[in-house]
Formats: C-alpha cells, structure tokens, sequence
C-alpha cells in the first residue's frame, strides 16, 4: 500500500481545502503532513499540527542532521520551508497516508522516496481565482502581479511534471475531491 501522496498547486487552488476533505472523510486513513518552516505560526495554526515552527538556527541543525532532505528558502523574509522526515515517519510508523502539500522541490523528492503519486491542483478561471486569493490575503497590484507571475510559472513549467492535474472549479469543491479520491483509489491509496 502506499503511503505518501502530494496535492499541490498554486496558492489559493483549493489544495489545502482537498486535504482538509480528504482527512475529514478518512479520518482513520490520511494525515496531513507538518512540513518544517522558520516563519511564526498565524492565528489557529498548531506547531507539529500545521508546520513545526523551528528558528532559523534550528532549521539549519535539522538540515545538516539530514532530517530536512530538500527545502526552500524565501531571501525577502529569511524564511524557510522544508520536508520534515521525522514527521512523515512517524505518521507513517502509525499506519497512515501521509498527505503532503509542498513545492515541486518536495514532491519530486517524496515520489523517489516514497513513490508518492503526485497531483496538481488546477485554478479554473484566473479571474475567480484572483477574487478568492485577493479575500484571503488583501495586497497591492504590484504584488498580486508578482504572485500571478507565480502562478503561471507553476501552471506552465510545474503542472506537466505531477502525474495528474485536476481543476478545482469554484464552489465544486466535492467534485474536486471526488476526482482525487478515484485518482488515489486508481493509484492504490484506498480500496
């Protein structure tokens, strides 16, 4: 059986709400993986739950010790994300489906380990999209031009490489989840 699976996508594809699904209706089946980043957790998020928020000093110790095995890091806030092996073994160690949301870095390093299936969550309509990730997170023209040129990157060079791609339509969110669970029970994952 198989026990690590990637959704990813670009910000505000709908990914997160996929794997919150998927746990939701496989409670006693997936888990969602807590990546290392040095970023401060935001309100409601739980250390070892969301992220394991380490310091920076940290992070570099964890890297070197070999339990961060490929990671990113943000030059404009000194911030940094990474796989965190321990999490992932542990959960797995428990009899889980550890489901992991992550950078192309990250997928590409737990399909070799793990042979995760990889899936890239698809925005439908860019001007949709740009109205659900301007509501979650208010910025400037400049920046919202910054994070499209992002998104496109992450469409146009990205996309191509994940196993499957799958357009999380908006307010079809269980079409979108139903879509992945035929593809994780194609794969193997469920039964």
């Amino acid at each position: 059986m198989k026990q690590v699976v990637v959704i990813a996508g670009p910000t505000g594809s709908g990914k997160d709400s996929v794997i919150k699904e998927l746990i939701r209706r496989y409670p006693d089946t997936f888990e969602f993986a807590a990546n290392a980043t040095t970023r401060k957790p935001r309100e409601g998020e739980v250390d070892g739950v969301n992220y394991h928020f380490i310091t920076n000093e940290r992070f570099k110790e964890e890297l070197a010790a070999g339990n961060i095995p490929e990671h990113y890091h943000r030059p404009e806030t000194d911030t940094y994300y990474g796989t965190y092996q321990p999490d992932i073994d542990a959960r797995i160690a428990r009899g889980k489906i550890v489901a992991s949301q992550i950078q192309i870095v990250g997928a590409k390093y737990l399909k070799e380990k793990y042979g995760a299936a990889t899936i890239f969550i698809m925005p439908s309509h860019m001007n949709e999209f740009e109205k659900r990730v301007r509501e979650r997170s208010p910025m400037s023209d400049a920046e919202w031009a910054e994070r499209m040129q992002h998104t496109k990157r992450e469409i146009e060079e990205d996309a191509p490489w994940y196993d499957y791609r799958v357009t999380n339509e908006e307010g079809k969110l269980d079409d979108t989840v139903n879509q992945v669970v035929s593809i994780l029970k194609e794969e193997g994952y469920l039964f």
